[in-house]
């Protein structure tokens, strides 16, 4: 199949330059307004760059090569500086990562050195770091934002490897065991004569992990589609970061990361002058002649921005920082890059245009459609014949690089959200006009009614496109229809992508405090009667929890239960009450609202429990099922769909519909709905049904006092006896017939 592929690739490549080259020679309007010969041209350049890093990415994917970590022995592993950055985050977020620092694994754990980099000195974050018992470095008064206070640590720490978090971004306990080793191979080599190392050595600079995240971005959240398409940086931190293995140019993204002391000494430290100084630091190691890679598996997880305002405010930032970085290090001359590499890092660069390209691809069948301005002066056959089978290739290619991760509609999509606030941006960027100020992406959500401006700039374009569909296919039948189905092609693909990016501005009600995880693993209940069951939980959250039994199961409202959460690494003792009870496919579901901890070890544990692992809720690949028409009709659905939805109502008590039938007094019952307290009884005859009654089911006496009066022949009991029935094995056995499906 290797073959195959080879060919699909050539003949891609092939027909792309054929398509490019007539579109040079034979498609400019050198006969129209000067504005339009110029849009034209950079309409032209944006099909050269976009195919261009295309062919990047194919030839990435030939290049890559597969990476096996390294089996090297305990007493192998080395000191490490691990070093996490905070700024002005909040002592809690910062606390569950320097939590999960302290529960990394690693043989001998007095080698691995932690410290809080402060670049506030705050006394809070001081007294965090003495309560965790990790090192603390505050500065007062630091300049250099990140790097400056990476730079502070460095100078007053010594081990040979460097790890870096983000305060927000929480370890898994296996991430050294999964990065060090690498270097531990790398320094073995360098030890080798130089005829037996590996060919094209070079000593390893860092080891990057993907960024994950264990809450839904905008994209995932905003557009309903959390179960269905990864989170929007999975594809660079995943896929195009991993293939740029094949050349030693992985980019460092500034958390989730080891480095080699040597290299960041020999770069000069963490770079000042950028506001990325995590993708110039990549460069500065490959250009002392270090080799950067990036494993696939992620090995920690942090909150991504779930406002649309703070989202568009970390993209600037980026933007402008890898522009700065280009420029400082003079990427497209630098003699101390390879080809390759230079590739690599102008790849990136070239990313930050793709946004203005969206603008051309938005306006050029908008001009035509509605202005009859040609921008591609082409006989239709002659367009069909040379432009589809280039675009069609070329799209299938990139389905097949891009894997399970992203679609290219979804690329698009992100795109067109992305440009109208990343462009302005980009260019002032590329004049020299910087930003005046570093400022720290804020991960709360933080939402106003003021945020629904947000959408005026796609819901002007989606109004433009809509008026140019309709225009321009008004009127027209047969033949003609046919002849404008490529405007007509390119119109649509606007109007999907720009109706996401309206719906995505306007928004989703955000009602959890604390994210939930699919974390199923052993629980103890202990109830304020003394009666334990062992069941499984169905989710875990740092505000409660929720916990399934296969019967129904009784526990007194408004009492505090006790609950050990057990996994093979961690115990946690917790405690709180039943706020809800449901029936689902699994079983009854309890839902827990937890109480304050007591215990600091049981609140480091439980972390632990629920932080040491991704979240699988949501989802690490595409759901290939679903198109993105799929996504955009429930979008619809759940936004504009005013039918009215019966609601379960919320129980503390399971309710159990038994629906059983028994004889009392030559009397026949139906029984109803059983919640432990009461049960509800309907005759079977109009005989008035009694004040009180008790009966027996399958070996179990029920002794109910009636607590309603008689509506439609159905009265509600108190079921008197309910202490004594509890502790009864027979019936229990009555709940499971009583509970199952």
């Amino acid at each position: 199949m290797k073959w195959t592929k080879q060919i699909i690739y050539a003949v891609t490549v092939i027909s792309t330059l054929v398509y490019l080259i007539w579109r040079l020679f034979f498609t400019l309007p050198f006969g129209a307004p000067f504005w339009v010969l110029i849009f034209a041209i950079l309409l032209l350049l944006s099909e050269i760059i976009s195919n261009f890093t295309a062919f990047i990415l194919i030839w990435n994917k030939q290049q890559v090569v597969h990476m096996d970590k390294p089996i090297v022995t305990d007493d192998e592993f080395p000191d490490i500086d691990v070093l996490i950055a905070t700024h002005n985050e909040h002592p809690d977020l910062l606390a569950k990562t320097v939590n999960a620092c302290t529960y990394m694994k690693y043989p001998d754990k007095s080698k691995v050195h932690i410290y809080i980099s402060d670049d506030m000195n705050r006394p809070e974050i001081r007294e965090l770091a003495k309560k965790y018992h990790v090192n603390y470095m505050g500065i007062v008064d630091n300049k250099d934002a990140k790097a400056g206070n990476y730079n502070y640590t460095l100078a007053r720490t010594h081990s040979r490897l460097v790890a870096t978090f983000d305060a927000d971004m929480i370890p898994y306990s296996g991430f050294l065991m999964e990065t060090v080793p690498y270097f531990i191979q790398n320094e073995k080599e360098a030890e080798m004569d130089p005829d037996d190392r590996p060919k094209n050595w070079k000593p390893l600079g860092l080891v990057q992990t993907p960024q994950s995240f264990y809450n839904a971005d905008i994209f995932q959240y905003n557009l309903f589609s959390e179960n269905s398409i990864p989170n929007e940086q999975d594809y660079f931190s995943r896929e195009v970061n991993v293939l740029n293995n094949a050349h030693g140019s992985a980019i460092y993204t500034g958390s989730n990361t080891v480095i080699s002391r040597q290299s960041i000494k020999d770069a000069g430290g963490f770079p000042t002058d950028t506001i990325t100084e995590d993708f110039e630091l990549s460069v500065r190691i490959n250009a002392q002649g270090y080799k950067n890679i990036s494993t696939v598996k992620p090995m920690a997880s942090g909150l991504t921005p779930s406002d649309f305002k703070s989202v568009m405010k970390q993209r600037v930032r980026w933007a402008r920082g890898v522009i700065q970085s280009v420029y400082n290090m003079k990427i497209p001359f630098n003699p101390d890059l390879s080809f390759q590499q230079k590739l690599v890092y102008m790849n990136s660069y070239l990313y930050w245009w793709s946004f203005f390209r969206r603008f051309l691809y938005i306006f050029a069948p908008i001009l035509f459609a509605l202005f009859k301005i040609r921008v591609v002066d082409a006989n239709f056959w002659i367009l069909l014949i040379i432009w589809a089978p280039s675009y069609f290739l070329v799209q299938m290619v990139l389905r097949h690089i891009t894997g399970n991760i992203r679609t290219q509609r979804w690329g698009e999509i992100q795109e067109t959200v992305f440009a109208p606030y990343l462009v302005v941006p980009v260019f002032l960027e590329s004049l020299g006009v910087k930003a005046r100020t570093f400022k720290v992406t804020n991960k709360d959500a933080t939402t106003s009614k003021k945020d629904i401006l947000y959408v005026l700039p796609y819901l002007i374009l989606w109004i433009l496109v809509f008026v140019s569909v309709v225009k321009f296919n008004y009127g027209k039948f047969g033949s003609e229809i046919m002849y404008g189905s490529v405007i007509t092609f390119w119109l649509m693909m606007s109007l999907i992508n720009l109706s996401f990016a309206v719906l995505l501005c306007l928004g989703r009600p955000i009602f959890r405090k604390t994210e939930r995880f699919a974390t199923v693993t052993s629980v103890t209940v202990t109830d304020s009667l003394g009666r334990a069951f062992d069941l499984k939980t169905d989710n875990l959250s740092e505000g409660g929890l929720s916990f399934v039994s296969d019967e129904p199961l009784y526990f007194p409202k408004n009492r505090i239960l006790s609950f050990q959460v057990k996994t093979n690494l961690y115990t946690a003792n917790v405690s709180g009450t039943v706020v809800r009870v449901f029936e689902t496919r699994k079983g009854w579901t309890y839902g827990v609202a937890l109480k304050r901890f007591d215990n600091p070890r049981d609140y480091n544990e439980y972390l632990q429990i629920i932080h040491d692992g991704f979240n699988r809720y949501l989802p690490q690949k595409r759901d290939d099922w679903e198109t993105a028409l799929d996504d955009l009709l429930e979008n619809f659905d759940q936004r504009f769909n005013k039918k009215k939805v019966d609601r379960m109502p919320t129980n503390e008590f399971p309710m159990v519909n038994v629906n059983k039938t028994v004889s009392v007094d030559n009397q026949e019952f139906t029984l109803t709905i059983f919640n432990f307290e009461t049960l509800t009884l309907a005759s079977t005859s109009f005989n008035k049904l009694p004040e009180s009654i008790s009966f027996n089911y399958n070996g179990v006496t029920f002794n109910l006092s009636a607590v309603s009066g008689n509506v439609a022949d159905k009265r509600d009991y108190k079921v008197t006896n309910l202490l004594e029935l509890i502790n009864e094995p027979k019936f229990h056995e009555v709940m499971r017939k009583w509970g199952e499906k």
